[in-house]
């Protein structure tokens, strides 16, 4: 622990506990609000994979995203349903396949970004720019940190 840091004296003051509470509350509401798109936030967690990172196999997915392989089956029929990813075959392995975003996948991405811009209004409405930056700031490192696309 350094110097200027306090620690806390009940599990309800820990940055785990206030995280993981935010956290739960924040996908209550991004579940909700993805109703309107026909979408769940590992269907979203997919999509911005592949922004991020380009094509790329259904099971080197599943690792990534740490789910089951039949998981991304799953929301890879789903996501192809709605015309936002496209299955290719592998040029360099004719056995697997590729999921790939499509035009109208990074155009549905454009609306959750809407979405989750909304969220972040709500959650960071009581604080002010300087505070928000710093939030913005941290989560991202913490996020690099977990190996999350940021």
């Amino acid at each position: 622990m350094h110097v200027d840091e306090v620690k806390p004296v009940s599990v309800a003051g820990t940055m785990a506990f206030r995280i993981g509470t935010l956290g739960a509350i924040l996908t209550e509401r991004f579940t909700a609000a993805l109703v309107p798109l026909d979408l769940k936030p590992k269907h979203v967690g997919l999509m911005t994979l592949l922004e991020a990172r380009g094509a790329a196999s259904q099971l080197d997915v599943a690792k990534t995203m740490g789910v089951a392989p039949s998981l991304v089956v799953t929301l890879a029929d789903h996501l192809e349903r709605l015309g936002a990813i496209s299955r290719v075959r592998d040029p360099g392995d004719r056995r697997r396949q590729l999921l790939d975003l499509t035009a109208e996948g990074r155009a549905l991405l454009g609306r959750c970004l809407e979405v989750t811009l909304e969220l972040d209004a709500e959650l960071t409405g009581g604080l002010g720019p300087r505070d928000r930056a710093v939030l913005a700031r941290v989560l991202g490192t913490l996020a690099a940190q977990a190996g999350l696309p940021v």
